[in-house]
């Protein structure tokens, strides 16, 4: 009989009563759980080794969580690895600041075992998904302005080079672009580029924003992915 191979998760937290609560029920959903307790050391750990899953607290001494999430989305072993950031904070712009800082979902604590489950089981069923599915395309996608999509590596390139950009702000880029000029929902952006209902239509605003920022000359006037007021999100017909 083969064994499945078994999933690495790296909890960084330093409340050790929801450290607990989180290898108990993500070893119950089949991961191997490693702690740390110090933003710093578990950022030049997770720089080394490749994990499944990432747990951030975004409180935590030595670095914060959301220091340590773009530090990691810019270079190391987990540069594409679901980050799932936890926060005291009930408020919308900590949520808007953990996912720009390229997280994929965030919980408010105090949470739910259930909710804790149906979020992890959905970024890296995504994940693993994505990491599956075939390119649509054998050849790089022009989307004008000077940048283009090569879907084989994942990359957009534009005039100053290539662009990082995390695994969601690639995924809703690529199908605007696919399908210029098309006016999307959010709620149908939501379906299509995350397929999981744990997301709000508000991480659509906050990914495109983040994608203006890097591929906009101006931001706030932006060429490439328009508003459509009252309705959603389309990418310019011609640039």
């Amino acid at each position: 009989m083969i064994e499945a191979e078994t999933r690495r998760v790296l909890v960084v937290e330093d409340d050790a009563s929801i450290r607990e609560l989180l290898q108990l029920h993500l070893g119950l959903a089949g991961f191997d759980v490693e702690e740390e307790v110090n933003g710093r050391s578990a950022l030049e750990r997770a720089r080394r080794t490749r994990f499944d899953l990432l747990v951030l607290d975004v409180m935590l001494p030595g670095l914060d969580g959301v220091s340590m999430c773009r530090a990691l989305r810019t270079a190391g072993a987990n540069m594409e690895t679901p980050i799932l950031m936890l926060t005291a904070r009930d408020s919308e712009a900590d949520t808007v600041i953990g996912l720009e800082s390229g997280a994929d979902d965030y919980l408010t604590k105090p949470f739910g075992v259930r909710e804790l489950q149906a979020r992890v089981l959905a970024i890296t069923r995504r994940h693993a998904r994505a990491d599956h599915d075939p390119p649509a395309e054998s050849s790089p996608l022009d989307m004008g302005a000077g940048f283009s999509i090569d879907v084989s590596r994942r990359q957009v390139v534009g005039p100053a080079g290539p662009v990082e950009l995390t695994r969601q702000e690639f995924d809703l880029l690529h199908h605007l672009c696919l399908h210029r000029g098309i006016v999307f929902s959010r709620a149908r952006l939501l379906e299509t580029a995350w397929t999981n209902d744990t997301y709000t239509e508000r991480t659509v605003d906050t990914v495109v924003s983040r994608l203006r920022k890097k591929l906009e000359r101006d931001p706030r006037n932006p060429e490439l992915i328009l508003t459509a007021w009252g309705v959603g999100y389309k990418f310019a017909e011609r640039v």
